[in-house]
């Protein structure tokens, strides 16, 4: 096992999510990025959308990190930690057996088809572990992918790729230090390679 490049905190909001009509909704990303010299680097990124499901804007999260990520041309090993076990489930099992069987499956058609091939085509250079983490559970990176994406839900805000990250200031602000924080990953176990869309 070798360590990650990248360790990737995503979470997803929809206002209303299931109810009738448009539910804006949004996406937010904590980038983080351990440097030779041993320094963190954080970045943020956030997406929204006036008409959404907290599913697809679990899938833009996957699709917007791994774009802004491969933006240099580098193909990045990266853990994703999400607490969309739809994501984690459909990365590790899901999208093999959809792939077999001609993007079809028994009980109907596949959701979000379209964004599940994005989210393949974006995540394709990379090597990823996907990772699943208990949402609303005292998570500090989890907690603020989830303010940054409440807070482009309500405001549809986007960020226009990675900005500086406010991670150390909301942490402060928001008196979560006692917050259970993730140390930079160690290790690193990548799933297998994702079907080819």
């Amino acid at each position: 096992m070798t360590a990650p490049t990248v360790a990737v905190y995503a979470d997803e909001s929809c206002l209303g999510n299931g109810k009738e009509g448009e539910n804006p909704g949004g996406a937010g990303v904590l980038i983080e990025h351990l440097g030779a010299s041993g320094s963190l680097t954080r970045r943020d990124l956030w997406v929204s959308a006036p008409g959404t499901t907290n599913n697809q804007m679990a899938l833009r999260s996957v699709i917007e990190a791994c774009r802004a990520l491969h933006g240099k041309g580098k193909s990045l090993s990266i853990v994703f930690t999400t607490d969309s076990k739809y994501i984690v489930d459909g990365m590790n099992s899901w999208v093999f057996g959809w792939a077999r069987n001609g993007w079809k499956r028994k009980t109907g058609p596949i959701e979000n088809l379209a964004l599940w091939h994005d989210a393949l085509r974006a995540a394709a250079p990379h090597q990823i572990e996907w990772r699943w983490v208990r949402g609303h559970n005292g998570h500090a990176q989890n907690e603020y992918a989830n303010h940054l994406a409440i807070r482009a839900a309500e405001t549809q805000a986007e960020s226009g790729g990675l900005v500086e990250s406010a991670f150390d200031d909301w942490r402060a602000s928001a008196g979560k230090k006692g917050e259970r924080m993730d140390a930079f990953p160690t290790t690193f176990t990548p799933g297998s390679r994702l079907p080819v869309v």
